[in-house]
């Protein structure tokens, strides 16, 4: 695997467990009772959801130039446990066995089909990949049970890749690639019920993309010349981004989701807590609150929820601390700015007259005076003045700490 790979793979990652297990991370929790929202691909069978999804987006690929498809997806395992009752077993919501619970759960396995094909070969025949992933199960005895086991099972699925492309008229050499993907497992009427058809659905279904020379182009900021092509690129339950350092076009991410191009891991962010929407800080805390028979309880849900448990019981304070925010610097300071003949810097006064509106209370400081400490230019060449408000008793403290109110050229007056 290249390490552009590896880095694509951390972010697909992130996006395969997105919403696999919610805090507070335990199987009785109500917001664990329904799972799996994110590139769920049911059944064809199954009414109410989809079954496939499509990719389109344009590349420039090089001579004799391969493409490798990666289609990631998790396989739904059910994890049950049985005690013996009679002459056999029945099922319970969970057993305890010398102080260690083991609790009936969905798992999930994580699966990868691999493709790798010319590029040549794809241009108006395309090609199909056929696939199945075997299911099956174990029964585990739970030492010192009774005759208490743990069941798990997997069930047989089905699914095919189609890929092609087509050449992008007026542009020679480009060509618009589509990828679908589709679940083709059976699933019988009878067995009625969305836990039913789960068992057999591709789940949080995403395809990594390789050129092995050339480049995709990025849907969100195409060159001119791509723009109209880029628009009629139909996406269906997928959205495909560049992915690797910046500048770089030579591995795309097909996802659920909707992402920028070139996708990042946050550096501060010590591990997986499967909701990318929420904050690492606001999770950590909240699991440190967790009381230790509700941190019994998730450790038996899953060998994840144990791990970020463990993760987030030896957060140094360094660390947590690092989750609470990093400052930026995003903008260029500048000695001073010439407005309506006068010279205005740090130290300057001001009055205020907002205009923009893009702040309600900004309708309060109409007239007032403020200092200015400030001026900035941000990265799409704007101007910008970092105020305080002259009879602001706490102004000094805002100064120190960096807490600026900021107003544009046009909406100060220099006195």
């Amino acid at each position: 695997m290249t390490d552009v790979m590896a880095q694509a793979k951390a972010i697909a990652d992130a996006v395969l467990y997105e919403g696999y297990l919610l805090y507070p991370y335990r199987a009785s929790a109500a917001k664990n009772q329904l799972r799996w929202q994110w590139g769920v691909l049911m059944p064809p069978s199954y009414t109410g959801e989809h079954h496939d999804t499509r990719a389109e987006l344009l590349m420039v690929p090089a001579a004799a130039a391969t493409l490798h498809v990666r289609l990631r997806f998790l396989h739904l395992q059910s994890r049950v446990v049985e005690v013996p009752d009679g002459a056999g077993h029945r099922a319970v919501p969970s057993v305890t066995v010398a102080g260690l619970e083991h609790t009936t759960w969905e798992e999930a396995v994580e699966r990868e089909i691999d493709v790798e094909v010319g590029v040549a070969d794809l241009v108006e025949r395309g090609t199909r990949v056929p696939f199945e992933v075997d299911g099956g199960g174990e029964a585990e005895e739970i030492v010192g049970g009774g005759g208490a086991r743990v069941v798990r099972t997997r069930w047989t699925l089905r699914g095919d890749l189609r890929l092609r492309a087509d050449p992008v008229p007026g542009r020679p050499g480009a060509l618009r690639l589509r990828v679908w993907v589709r679940n083709t497992s059976p699933w019988a009427a009878a067995e009625v019920g969305r836990q039913d058809a789960l068992k057999r659905a591709l789940i949080a279904t995403h395809t990594l993309l390789r050129l092995s020379g050339g480049g995709f182009l990025s849907l969100v900021n195409p060159p001119e010349w791509a723009a109209a092509a880029v628009q009629g690129c139909r996406n269906e339950r997928t959205w495909p981004v560049l992915v690797g350092e910046p500048g770089r076009d030579d591995t795309v991410l097909c996802a659920p989701i909707i992402l920028y191009d070139h996708p990042r891991i946050a550096e501060q962010s010590p591990g997986e807590t499967f909701d990318a929407t929420e904050i690492d800080e606001l999770l950590a805390l909240r699991t440190m609150t967790l009381t230790p028979e509700e941190k019994r309880q998730a450790r038996a849900t899953d060998v994840r929820a144990a791990e970020l448990l463990d993760r987030v019981d030896g957060l140094p304070p360094e660390q947590l601390e690092r989750l609470h925010g990093t400052m930026r610097q995003e903008q260029v300071e500048e000695e001073h700015l010439l407005l309506d003949g006068v010279t205005v810097g740090k130290g300057s006064r001001v009055r205020l007259r907002p205009v923009r509106k893009a702040d309600a209370h900004d309708m309060f400081l109409a007239g007032r005076v403020a200092v200015v400490h400030k001026v900035m230019s941000d990265v799409d060449g704007g101007t910008h003045l970092a105020v305080t408000l002259e009879d602001d008793l706490g102004a000094d403290l805002l100064a120190a700490t960096g807490l600026y109110r900021y107003f544009g050229p046009e909406e100060v007056d220099p006195l």
